[in-house]
């Protein structure tokens, strides 16, 4: 398995070497290799089993830095930095050469965002190079939100994991992009669309997609456990099994095993509910259930992004 640390330094060692290295960010972990390096891009492909038409994220820790990376930033990509970063963004704007196509899906824009966590913003400082670095997480599994996770899915494939503890968010990054000048958001995510709307006016949204994403996380199967994830309003649930799962919003089903069902948030918070879902969902999947069935939770806030999670989680519109 792989040695799990705060070692900033060892964790560059591997990089540098063209390894690959579990990372944590405010959202989820990511698995984290140099972005400019196109067999280390193809590396993290491998050791997701991610398909190659689904682009990545490219992390670095500053927007001056941004200059190696992208031709042009829009006024409103600006002042979006400029308010939320380091934080839950991830920007896409057009990419320079500098960027492997692999990175981008061929695309010619690339999604570049600057975490807020300072083991990894050091890092990131300590490096002479970009990380691409999706979800570290066989590919359309639960995203991880600690180390442990990180080592239990992907530790016997990768040398290091850097050890930030607990995701604060805990689901990713919202992905906005520009179509026309028109701000879009191609993922909803630890950002709430309000937030953005706020500096920058009415934003579009973009729906996923089932085949060529144009950005990270578009794909409509995603995030999914292993044991069949059904999502509906608990009055529409199935007469109650011993061996079913219930991932609930916030307040447990009378009549029904406590041990069999998790709880979002008690005091119907979204930003706990958001920072529970993931961990939730893997805990569930790891008991003797048949099957998981889950509730929508509020869809206002954060809580579009987490409903778009479980909707991916089960595969439906």
């Amino acid at each position: 398995m792989a040695i799990i640390g705060k070692d900033i330094r060892l964790a560059k060692e591997f990089l540098q070497k063209g390894q690959l290295v579990g990372i944590p960010t405010e959202t989820v972990y990511g698995l984290a290799g140099n972005a400019l390096d196109e067999k280390v891009v193809l590396s993290i492909f491998e050791t997701k089993n991610r398909p190659s038409f689904d682009p990545l994220i490219v992390h670095t820790d500053s927007v001056e830095k941004l200059s190696d990376l992208v031709s042009e930033i829009p006024d409103a990509a600006y002042k979006l930095s400029q308010t939320f970063w380091p934080g839950p963004l991830t920007l896409l704007l057009p990419k320079k050469t500098s960027i492997p196509d692999l990175v981008t899906s061929g695309l010619d824009t690339v999604a570049v965002r600057i975490p807020n966590h300072p083991l990894t913003l050091e890092l990131l400082r300590a490096l002479d190079f970009p990380l691409a670095a999706p979800s570290a997480n066989p590919f359309g599994y639960i995203s991880p939100t600690n180390a442990q996770h990180v080592d239990q899915q992907l530790g016997e494939k990768i040398p290091y994991i850097l050890d930030g503890g607990e995701c604060g968010i805990g689901i990713e990054s919202t992905i906005i992009g520009f179509i026309d000048g028109v701000p879009t958001i191609y993922r909803l995510g630890g950002l709430a669309i309000e937030d953005i709307e706020s500096v920058v006016g009415e934003v579009a949204l973009m729906a996923h997609s089932s085949s060529n994403p144009q950005a990270p996380g578009m794909l409509k199967s995603h995030y999914a456990p292993k044991k069949p994830f059904f999502l509906t309003n608990r009055n529409n649930f199935p007469v109650y099994e011993d061996d079913f799962g219930y991932l609930l919003f916030d307040k447990f089903i009378e009549g029904i095993d406590k041990k069999n069902q998790k709880i979002l948030s008690p005091t119907g918070n979204l930003k706990e509910a958001a920072h529970n879902l993931f961990a939730y969902l893997r805990a569930l999947d790891a008991l003797s259930l048949s099957q998981i069935w889950a509730e929508p939770v509020q869809d206002i806030d954060l809580g579009k992004a987490i409903n778009d999670r479980l909707k991916r989680a089960a595969a439906v519109d």
